[in-house]
């Protein structure tokens, strides 16, 4: 006599527990591939090649920051998307020829430029406009000779108006 009552006859590829034990090591293989992808596709502009100069660099900054502070400098940016018109304040001494301001993307260094700001009298500088497109932007703001140094961050596009200053941050 035979007995199948209790029996499954269905053969185990048909079943729905072995699909189960195989969807995670898939899904890591899966994550896996896509990782591999996502790496080689995106370059990592983040990764400084030459760190230790980057590292001499920071002291740099801070003693430009530094020397700003001691000399009280701090200076007010607007853009109206055509021209910039800055106004620096502080030491008399410092900001007497032209000036370098730097617009940094937070993200994306090829999105980096560099504007020379002409000398109008009475402290006021101002040049055209760059083109910039809405996101975070760092500031900089440098004489020719890089004795010192004031910054901001923004988040805007063409339009916008920034106070720059020897804050560590920035802000």
């Amino acid at each position: 006599m035979q007995q199948t009552a209790g029996i499954d006859s269905t053969p185990w590829y048909r079943q729905a527990w072995p699909l189960l034990l195989f969807i995670p090591p898939g899904g890591a293989v899966i994550g896996g591939i896509l990782t591999i992808m996502l790496a080689i596709q995106s370059p990592n502009a983040m990764v400084v090649d030459d760190y230790y100069k980057e590292g001499l660099a920071i002291n740099q900054q801070k003693h430009r920051l530094n020397t700003a502070r001691e000399q009280r400098l701090d200076a007010l940016l607007r853009s109206d998307g055509k021209h910039l018109l800055l106004t620096l304040h502080g030491n008399e001494k410092a900001g007497d020829g032209e000036l370098t301001l730097q617009f940094i993307h937070a993200t994306r260094a090829e999105l980096d430029h560099s504007v020379q700001l002409k000398p109008l009298g009475d402290r006021k500088y101002a040049a055209p406009a760059p083109a910039i497109p809405n996101g975070v932007w760092y500031l900089r703001l440098r004489p020719a000779d890089k004795h010192w140094e004031i910054r901001t961050r923004i988040q805007s596009g063409e339009h916008f108006q920034a106070r720059l200053s020897s804050d560590e941050l920035g802000k």
